[in-house]
């Protein structure tokens, strides 16, 4: 049975993660059934009262067939958890995110990636580190992943495609919204040569609250996090720890 659309339908809803959703699909033996289960039989499988509320709230409003049919019209997808495609990194987290949204493509030698971050007001002696090894850790076959944010992030996309490789950007936002507003050249460029994902839904806008989560995935597709330049409370030591 193809479940799919129910772990995007899932992934919705904030209180319910990867093991309690592998819970969940144990209990019922597949997600349809979850999914569509009654109020009581949702309690009896030991989903929270929260939890089932809001799942029974959003089911009665959501077309899942919709929401998969908006991700296509503006050329972008949804991996799961459970498919081979999920990037290996990624999924060792203990709080991997249910589906990732996807603009432009993930390859197996996107495994072979470097974080490269640092601080939104970088000096120009920064940015200009951050650009040059980031060329040469692409033109070396290291995939190169940061948040798209002004300053190093910027620097390092621009340096992994000016040495013709690959660059991931992960964002605080939907896919569909480009964030900050001026890199939608940057982020055009991104999608062709690497990816832009996020764990969240299509048209969240970038909220402070996102960034923290944001900076997971950009360590969790990464061997390694290189931090330019930053500040001692800045986001870029987030990713590092």
């Amino acid at each position: 049975m193809n479940d799919r659309k129910y772990w995007l339908g899932f992934s919705l809803i904030p209180e319910i993660g990867p093991k309690r959703l592998l819970r969940l699909r144990n209990w019922f033996h597949d997600l349809e059934s979850a999914w569509t289960a009654s109020e009581s039989a949702l309690y009896e499988a030991g989903l929270g009262q929260h939890a089932t509320r809001n799942l029974l709230a959003l089911r009665a409003r959501l077309n899942l067939s919709a929401e998969i049919e908006k991700l296509e019209r503006i050329g972008a997808r949804f991996i799961t958890l459970d498919e081979t495609e999920y990037p290996g990194l990624l999924k060792q987290l203990p709080d991997a995110p249910i589906v990732l949204y996807v603009r432009g493509t993930l390859l197996p030698d996107d495994e072979r990636a470097l974080a490269v971050v640092g601080t939104r007001r970088a000096s120009t002696y920064g940015r200009d580190v951050a650009h040059h090894l980031s060329r040469e850790l692409a033109a070396n076959g290291v995939t190169v992943v940061s948040g798209l944010a002004h300053g190093i992030d910027a620097a390092a996309h621009q340096g992994a495609l000016d040495g013709g490789g690959r660059t991931i950007a992960v964002l605080g936002c939907g896919v569909d919204r480009i964030y900050p507003s001026d890199h939608q050249t940057l982020a055009a460029r991104i999608i062709q040569h690497g990816a832009l994902v996020s764990e969240f839904p299509l048209g969240s806008a970038p909220d402070a609250r996102h960034f923290p989560r944001r900076n997971r995935i950009i360590s969790g597709l990464a061997v390694g996090v290189l931090i330019v330049e930053a500040p001692v409370k800045s986001g870029a030591l987030i990713t590092a720890t």
